[in-house]
């Protein structure tokens, strides 16, 4: 089954940072860029931290069948499931409260942002497009980001979010590739149990191919400088090794795909993006 939401923190918060910066570097400056710096990085946390014990939560007893997830805290007892419920709950209320404090908009939609990060973890019961919900929980960032600071929508951060739908979507297939027989065995949804190793692999490629054009077109649409284009080539170049390292046949670099690989994707785009940001301003207003 894909867990992949435990561990996405490392990606989640490069994005999040990405786009959240983006937005600050353009917007605001002084004591206001430090005040919504910290805001919107303690919401990513929240909802975060919040998903991630909602899943442990609500998998707890599949957890506890599958030899790969049996050693998590709950099924091994070393965190109750009431306590882990508690801890949602208490993310929950602390993100949307950091939400009244930004603006009026994005409090009025952090019961959305939150529906959408907690319901993920219900997919996998009736679906195998589970990894686009996953995907879409995650996509929220850069948009939260810019809402955070100008409490309007804009093109751009749309752009950069359908490129973390692709993005998460592909690499979540990819680990999920792991668990297609327990899938299987468990009646559960996913896209390698549905389609099987090879053609789940390829929708995976798929997904990271359209996830390259969109931070491509972003570069494009925003006017972005060299140092971007120098974080694109690096993003599109890490895509590319995960996928030459994971086979239908061999599993046995799925970690090294799904953890190094994405790993340094996102946080080599970021630096590159947040480089170019203060270096050149983009021509398109973001």
């Amino acid at each position: 089954m894909n867990q992949s939401l435990g561990w996405n923190g490392n990606s989640q918060i490069s994005n999040d940072s990405l786009l959240g910066k983006l937005i600050l570097a353009e917007s605001s400056t002084g004591w206001l860029i430090v005040q919504y710096l910290i805001l919107v990085i303690l919401c990513m946390v929240f909802a975060r931290s919040a998903a991630m014990a909602f899943n442990r939560y609500l998998d707890r007893d599949i957890d506890a069948k599958n030899p790969r997830t049996a050693i998590r805290e709950i099924p091994k007892g070393i965190i109750t499931p009431p306590n882990a419920l508690l801890f949602t709950i208490v993310n929950c209320l602390l993100f949307i409260t950091c939400t009244y404090f930004i603006n009026r908009l994005c409090f009025y939609l952090s019961p959305v942002a939150l529906a959408v990060v907690l319901g993920y973890s219900y997919t996998k019961r009736f679906t195998p497009l589970c990894h686009l919900i996953l995907g879409l929980g995650l996509s929220l960032a850069p948009i939260g980001a810019y809402l955070a600071v100008t409490g309007q929508f804009a093109f751009l951060p749309i752009l950069f979010s359908i490129a973390v739908i692709c993005w998460v979507s592909g690499f979540d297939i990819i680990y999920a590739l792991q668990d297609e027989e327990f899938d299987k065995s468990q009646q559960l949804y996913s896209i390698p149990a549905w389609l099987g190793k090879a053609k789940a692999l390829r929708v995976s490629e798929l997904l990271h191919l359209l996830s390259a054009a969109a931070v491509a077109y972003a570069g494009y649409y925003g006017g972005f400088g060299w140092f971007y284009w120098i974080g694109v080539s690096v993003f599109i170049g890490m895509l590319i090794y995960q996928h030459s390292v994971v086979k239908p046949n061999d599993l046995s670099k799925v970690n090294l795909a799904f953890m190094t690989a994405n790993g340094i994707a996102s946080v080599v785009f970021a630096i590159f993006v947040i480089a170019d940001l203060f270096i050149n301003s983009p021509k398109t207003p973001l």
